[in-house]
């Protein structure tokens, strides 16, 4: 029945939405994601400088970075290779770079709508801004709705995704080191529990370092074999791009196979409109929705355009038989790896893999917790019940290969997607109202800042927009402005 429900969901529904309402939401924004593109890459400067107590843009991008970048990344992006063919990478940047316009508007929006917690810090995400944004129009059933996706965000994210990753990292410390799977699993239960129980601020403290440290490594020795193997990168480029639209079918899985294994570890990796980060995205203090937009819309690109094309790279400029159905997605790119490195090539991908599991554990914990806040507001006892669990599962997972697991969060991740997208398709006019306001702010001069009043229409949180003195004093010279002082 899950399987029958993942193909309904992969190879007949979103594979028909996720393109065209990315394209959509591209068009209509005038191309946000290209447009502000280099404006995106200011947020490292936040890296350096804490100016609040809350999470910054820069620790929120690290966190959701910390969730895209993973086991997909290394093990996804073979696995597409393996049965979609290379034409599969072409997909997975085109769902890529639309998927960065999409990102903009549901993390602008999550912003929009997020509410201040009894703890001082922020919450949002899907469930608060279909509650909020659509109650309206919808009354009870828009609560209705975010109770729904809120319990599917916990299954598959807070449940499934952490027993999936305690796997695949404790079956790659085996494979590389022979340490027991029991092992590695104990070790990530420890570390996760030292972080989570320190609450959000220590979460986004950790993988503010990780994060840099496990990405900047792994697209380092991938720039190393794509220099050292640069006269073989143009045939490369074509077998993808023939690949993608049809012309070399004898590969893999044709184009249909292509386009959709692409789309659907595209949305795997990145997961863009699936609805995920914009819980990430709310949590930070910015002094506008768009700024957190921008930000997110980056990780994606980091995400698509540069982890994954590293893997795809790693493994097509190598000699190894990426046709072989019977390669592991891990297997395959340490064998890959292998080719071009020699033997530690193992090792290597087994700590990365390891890091980028851990981060991973970190930001589903988070998006379990805020999935359990929708319903017991800020409740500590609920949370610290959660956090051992979490801790019981990745021990468990650590030892068991659950396929169906994958199988029931695939569908999860499938119907998220579409609660999320069918919240973003109606709030989109207020997600372009929102991008307008940052435009126009840019056009007079002002450093962009966020100001309640002028959305006072909607149903806010407007506690969540109280500024410190610097975002004060920018309102201020705001609002002076547009008042002809």
């Amino acid at each position: 029945m899950i399987a029958a429900l993942n193909d309904l969901l992969w190879s007949k529904i979103l594979i028909f939405v996720l393109i065209p309402l990315g394209l959509w939401f591209t068009v209509r924004s005038g191309f946000v994601q290209f447009r502000f593109f280099g404006r995106m890459f200011s947020i490292f400067g936040d890296a350096f400088q804490h100016e609040s107590d809350k999470p910054t843009s820069f620790q929120a991008l690290a966190l959701s970075i910390a969730g895209r970048v993973g086991a997909g990344n290394i093990a996804g992006v073979a696995v597409a290779i393996t049965l979609g063919g290379p034409g599969a990478v072409f997909w997975m940047w085109v769902v890529g770079l639309l998927g960065m316009a999409t990102s903009f508007f549901e993390c602008t929006i999550a912003q929009l709508y997020k509410q201040l917690e009894p703890d001082g810090n922020f919450r949002g995400g899907p469930a608060f801004y279909i509650r909020r944004g659509l109650g309206k129009r919808f009354g009870g059933a828009a609560g209705i709705m975010a109770g729904v996706y809120s319990i599917l965000l916990l299954v598959a994210f807070g449940i499934s995704f952490n027993i999936l990753q305690s796997y695949a990292a404790s079956a790659s410390i085996e494979g590389a080191f022979g340490v027991p799977p029991i092992a590695t699993g104990a070790v990530l239960a420890i570390l996760t529990g030292i972080v989570i129980f320190g609450g959000i601020g220590r979460i986004a403290s950790v993988v503010e370092i990780v994060v840099p440290v496990m990405a900047v490594s792994y697209i380092a020795l991938a720039l190393f074999i794509v220099i050292t193997r640069a006269a073989d990168l143009p045939g490369v480029f074509s077998l993808i791009v023939t690949s993608a639209f049809g012309l070399n079918e004898a590969i893999a899985g044709g184009i249909g196979g292509a386009i959709m294994l692409g789309v659907q570890r595209g949305l795997f990796s990145n997961e863009a409109g699936l609805g995920s980060a914009p819980n990430v995205a709310a949590v930070a203090y910015v002094p506008h929705p768009a700024n957190q937009g921008m930000v997110q819309a980056l990780s994606v690109f980091i995400d698509t355009a540069i982890i994954c094309t590293c893997t795809a790279s790693i493994i097509l400029l190598s000699g190894v038989d990426f046709m072989d159905e019977a390669a592991d997605g891990v297997i395959l790119t340490q064998a890959a790896l292998d080719d071009h490195v020699g033997a530690w090539a193992d090792d290597f991908i087994a700590v990365a893999l390891l890091l980028f599991v851990f981060s991973s554990i970190m930001y589903n914990y988070f998006l379990g917790e805020t999935a359990l806040d929708f319903f017991f507001n800020d409740d500590k006892r609920v949370f610290n019940i959660f956090k051992v669990v979490t801790l019981g599962l990745v021990l468990f997972g650590s030892t068991r290969d659950l396929a169906s697991a994958f199988g029931f969060a695939n569908a999860g991740m499938g119907l998220l997607a579409l609660f999320n997208l069918f919240a973003l398709v109606l709030l989109f006019p207020i997600g372009l109202r929102v991008m307008k306001d940052f435009d126009r702010q840019l056009k007079q001069g002002l450093d962009p800042v966020f100001d309640p009043k002028d959305f006072a229409d909607l149903e806010i949180d407007e506690k969540a927009w109280a500024y410190e003195d610097k975002e004060q004093a920018l309102l201020e010279k705001k609002r002076s402005v547009e008042a002809g002082l």
